[in-house]
């Protein structure tokens, strides 16, 4: 019985931290983007992102095309000066702010 409760407990305690995780992901690529994509875009991250649905993004990801997407839609962007470690956490942000995504709060 108590061996039950404590996984109870673990799993009540990893479904609650969940979105936090995702949340800090997508956040943290916005912030990515305001620092290095903008200017060289010229317009916003929830425009970027806008350009595909959710589903497009995931297809765009799984297939490894991400940096050339992003290249494609910013053309000025030097898409070797972005850290590797980076575009996990901008592909949240697009997926999250994608065309049929959450609308952004200004």
């Amino acid at each position: 019985m108590k061996k039950l409760f404590t996984i109870l407990v673990l799993a009540l305690f990893v479904s609650a931290s969940m979105p936090t995780v995702v949340m800090a992901n997508a956040k943290k690529g916005q912030k990515i983007f305001k620092k290095k994509f903008r200017k060289k875009c010229g317009f916003s991250g929830v425009r970027f992102a806008r350009n595909h649905t959710q589903a497009e993004w995931e297809d765009i990801w799984d297939d490894g095309k991400f940096k050339q997407e992003a290249k494609k839609i910013c053309p000025r962007l030097n898409v070797k000066k972005i850290r590797k470690s980076w575009w996990k956490h901008v592909y949240d942000f697009s997926y999250k702010y994608a065309s049929d995504g959450v609308v952004p709060k200004c």
